[in-house]
């Protein structure tokens, strides 16, 4: 395969691209071109020749979207618990819960709460990322989407937690006007 090496010598604006001698006639038509003129498109195929021999990443390395899905065995799970299948199926994967803050607190209050769930999640070993969206409300963002239905139970018995929505699914606060008492 063809691989190019630019060296780029600054002082002097000297772009020389090296690489495997070819006829006048082989090279694509993007290759003939002075490197001066081309365009991202170009650079993005240079790129792909560059890495054409290159070994493939681990899976761990690769991003989110081009990781295999962790192996589901169906047999160990209860076809009666949704929500438990759910939670296998995002195991590894990003998922965003949006936490509602209940009463009219500033975004300062907001903050400072959310920042104290934040904490005490990661002391129970639960990784979230917090972001503010409004006065009252924050993303917690789960780098394994597992670990989202543990902060949930942990979130909605907090005095101050109004819901927790998990996959368009609006759990109620312990605490909340909107509870119903007897589905707690």
């Amino acid at each position: 395969m063809i691989k190019y090496v630019m060296l780029y010598l600054m002082c002097c604006n000297i772009y020389l691209v090296l690489g495997k001698k070819h006829k006048e006639n082989e090279k694509p038509d993007w290759a003939k071109k002075d490197i001066r003129d081309y365009t991202d498109a170009d650079m993005e195929r240079l790129l792909e020749q560059w890495e054409e021999d290159d070994e493939p990443l681990e899976p761990d390395e690769l991003p989110e979207h081009l990781r295999p899905a962790p192996p589901l065995d169906l047999s160990k799970m209860n076809p009666n618990d949704p929500e438990g299948m759910l939670q296998a199926t995002k195991k590894g994967r990003t998922l965003m819960t949006f936490v509602q803050v209940a009463g009219t607190l500033s975004k300062d209050e907001t903050e400072e709460l959310t920042k104290l769930w934040q904490t005490s999640l990661w002391n129970n070993h639960i990784q979230a990322e917090r972001y503010l969206v409004g006065d009252n409300r924050a993303i917690f963002l789960f780098k394994d989407g597992s670990q989202a239905w543990v902060a949930k139970d942990y979130l909605i018995e907090q005095e101050k937690c109004e819901s927790v929505t998990i996959e368009s699914k609006v759990y109620p606060g312990k605490f909340s006007k909107n509870t119903n008492k007897e589905e707690l």
